[in-house]
């Protein structure tokens, strides 16, 4: 078994596990630390992958991770909507108007 690159897919995981935490928290600095390790980690899975193969078992194994992946950044993204909106409008110098 292939445990070092099938660790980076689950430290991918972790990460966007953490990140999803941290947005269902509104806590956007540590979202945006999350996603920066993020970077990292895809940068050495993808060194590492050039070098490694998987075999079938361990392709599935990626294959629901990265599922899992998907939909925690599907969540992710939806609670990050309002808050870029509210940016963006801080951004052009509109406050937003609660009603």
């Amino acid at each position: 078994m292939n445990t070092q690159l099938l660790g980076y897919y689950e430290a991918l995981e972790k990460a966007s596990t953490d990140m999803l935490s941290a947005a269902r928290e509104a806590d956007w600095d540590q979202v945006v630390k999350l996603e920066g390790a993020c970077v990292l980690l895809i940068a050495q899975l993808k060194h590492a992958a050039g070098e490694q193969t998987l075999v079938a078992d361990e392709a599935r194994l990626k294959t629901c991770i990265m599922q899992r992946i998907l939909v925690n950044d599907a969540e992710i993204r939806s609670l990050a909507e309002p808050w870029l909106e509210d940016l963006d409008r801080m951004l052009a110098g509109k406050n937003r108007t609660l009603h």
